[in-house]
């Protein structure tokens, strides 16, 4: 329907609010936030700041959208809040710095949870693991008290459990289960990957908690867990460390987890109560997997987007084509949005029309 060329590098997706989209890029070594309205005409552009360039270069956290407000985390740290109409600066808080935190291997990687009037990050401090902050001003509003691991790659999630609302991340080396309320820490289990990415936004579905990252010498793979009645313990239900998932992301439907091995061909569907696996295909390249209607929309790391039926069984492609704008790694995760695909790839930004005809 539309592309822009022109965002400089970045790995993110794309923030919709406001009847507009929002995106990062690095043209250079600064950050800035394009704002487009739906026919892709881009509306402002807002430098904010130095952004990561040293390695796989850009901006990696998608803005979140909420009313007219837009917030993102820079690979450097650095928690922003933006006016959506003007791109007006609100306020910005250095997490590293305010929490005495490290930057990591890869730079800073999360897309901000907002949880009512808070916003949910991950510095991944020794004495501030994960903090809550007023979304308003930037101010702090509770600090869940680390133990000495830094940040990983994934996004927190809001899991609502019974009467219990819980964060749900992974840090470094862990799955950790926080009081949304308090920050206060119920549970943690060991999640080992060599390089501590698990860039994997853990996933909530039926009473159990999903995790999926990739090789390490124990305790890797996908982890599963299951709740309490009240949310605030936790049990391994299973481990499967054959499933090798980096970041391309899981979805479970009607019992079944569906994904991709990083760097490689192999499709799996998996039995969400017991993580038995079973190959359904070896045929297209593995990457990031998400879904509408009845259909899987899968965006090989080689450059493909395929439109993919799948059961427990069958792995069946219906139409794919090559992404042929763009630069660097297929990373970004696709976005569907009112019968549209959005689909970045470095330095570009794509929209196609999925509407049935």
């Amino acid at each position: 329907m539309w592309s822009f060329d022109g965002l400089g590098a970045g790995h993110s997706s794309v923030g919709i609010g406001e009847e507009r989209l929002f995106s990062t890029g690095m043209p250079d070594t600064i950050g800035f936030l394009y704002s487009f309205d739906m026919k892709g005409k881009l509306l402002w552009k807002k430098e904010y700041g130095l952004e990561w360039f040293t390695n796989y270069t850009g901006p990696r956290s998608t803005p979140t959208v909420v009313g007219k407000l837009v917030y993102l985390e820079s690979g450097q740290g650095v928690v922003y809040c933006f006016d959506a109409i003007s791109g007006a600066i609100k306020w910005s808080v250095n997490l590293l710095k305010k929490f005495d935190a490290e930057n990591i291997q890869w730079g800073m990687t999360e897309s901000l949870l907002v949880d009512g009037d808070r916003i949910i990050c991950t510095p991944g401090g020794k004495e501030n693991n994960v903090v809550a902050l007023n979304r308003f001003t930037g101010e702090t509003i509770w600090t869940s008290k680390g133990f000495g691991e830094s940040a990983a790659y994934c996004s927190p999630v809001i899991v609502t459990h019974n009467n219990t609302r819980l964060i749900v991340t992974m840090t470094a080396m862990s799955v950790i289960g926080l009081d949304a309320e308090t920050g206060e820490l119920y549970w943690r289990f060991e999640q080992q990957q060599k390089n501590k990415i698990h860039a994997n936004t853990p996933v909530y579905a039926n009473g159990m908690i999903f995790c999926s990252s990739a090789s390490g010498d124990k305790n890797s793979g996908i982890l599963a867990l299951k709740l309490s009645a009240d949310g605030k313990q936790a049990e391994q239900a299973w481990r499967n460390e054959k499933f090798q998932n980096l970041m391309g992301g899981i979805i479970i439907k009607d019992g079944t987890i569906y994904g991709s091995t990083y760097r490689k061909n192999d499709w799996y569907a998996l039995n969400s109560e017991t993580g038995q696996e079973k190959l359904i295909s070896g045929d297209f390249g593995g990457g990031v997997i998400i879904y509408a209607d009845g259909l899987f929309y899968c965006y090989s790391e080689k450059g493909q987007l395929a439109l993919v039926e799948m059961n427990p069984d069958h792995f069946t492609i219906k139409s794919k084509f090559d992404i042929s704008q763009g630069t660097g790694e297929h990373w970004a995760h696709s976005v569907i949005h009112d019968r549209r695909l959005y689909l970045r790839h470095g330095n570009s930004l794509m929209v196609y029309d999925i509407a049935e005809n």
